[in-house]
């Protein structure tokens, strides 16, 4: 407890700069040095937004303005462990307190509610995972609290899904991931679109990429589990050993293995850069052929 006194008073210094009341515009400097000690203690990120929802709760409006600020900010910069506190409801609870009228509703500002509501639409937006930011906004939505969902304006810039996946487009395109760390460094509202801009067509892009990963695994899961089963159909058939029903499935799962057969020609086509799942598509495709083979050549002779 000590220590965890400390850590938050060293952090009350650079919190206090970044989100003074008295200061009409943001300190930007002071907003990313508070973004570092966050991702330079171990205990940043499950402390840090303690602090921030002490501060999001302010009476005076432009210190919980500056704080939102510095959330959001925290959110670009300080990872998935800060993700990972942000999507719990003991701090989702926090920043409901600030729309609910049981709470502090009654007396915030509409623009400190309004900005609250943005930041967890957002989150339900950008961090599809998060079963408790889900459920949390829906509740504000029910209680009518939230009356409809708010349009997000195109500067406000919004953080890529977290934990991303392997080969994640924001990792493996150089180029692009260099242009957005430099446009979001930036103070410009004109940088700040661009930057908005990017992140859509990059996520864009990496949930179209996702999804061909998803239909090539699923295709081949399922290309290979029917020609098991069409396998010991078969063995049973040459036996004369199967039933009518049993007839009837190893005559479904000759249709289906059929159809599998140009969804792995065209799984094939989009995977031409990547060798080993090509290769795995190829294996699948083989296995596919050799078992219709065998149905059409063992139904034939019996």
């Amino acid at each position: 407890a000590a220590a965890q006194g400390l850590f938050l008073f060293s952090f009350s210094p650079v919190q206090d700069k970044a989100t003074d009341p008295s200061v009409a515009e943001e300190s930007w400097d002071c907003v990313q040095r508070f973004c570092e000690q966050v991702n330079a203690d171990a205990d940043g990120p499950s402390l840090a937004p303690r602090l921030l929802a002490h501060k999001i709760q302010s009476p005076q409006e432009m210190e919980a303005l500056h704080a939102l600020t510095v959330l959001e900010t925290c959110v670009n910069n300080c990872g998935e462990r800060f993700h990972n506190e942000i999507a719990k409801f003991r701090f989702l609870n926090e920043l409901i307190k600030v729309l609910s009228p049981k709470y502090h509703g009654a007396w915030s500002s509409e623009k400190v509610k309004s900005r609250v509501t943005e930041i967890i639409f957002s989150w339900t937006v950008w961090f599809p995972q998060e079963v408790k930011i889900r459920d949390a906004y829906q509740m504000l939505k029910k209680q009518g609290i939230v009356k409809e969902d708010p349009k997000l304006p195109e500067d406000k810039i919004l953080p890529p899904p977290s934990p991303r996946p392997q080969n994640s487009i924001f990792d493996t395109d150089e180029e692009k991931s260099k242009l957005l760390a430099r446009l979001l460094k930036s103070n410009h509202s004109e940088d700040l679109q661009a930057a908005n801009r990017l992140i859509k067509s990059m996520i864009k892009e990496e949930q179209e990429k996702s999804a061909k990963v998803s239909r090539r695994v699923n295709t081949i899961s399922e290309v290979s589990e029917n020609v098991k089963l069409m396998g010991e159909l078969l063995d049973s058939y040459k036996r004369q050993e199967l039933s009518p029903s049993d007839r009837d499935t190893l005559q479904n799962l000759f249709e289906r293995c059929e159809k599998l057969r140009p969804l792995l020609f065209r799984l094939a086509s989009e995977t031409v850069d990547d060798d080993e799942a090509l290769a795995e598509i190829l294996q699948a495709n083989d296995e596919l052929t050799q078992a219709l083979g065998q149905y059409k050549q063992i139904v034939a002779e019996h």
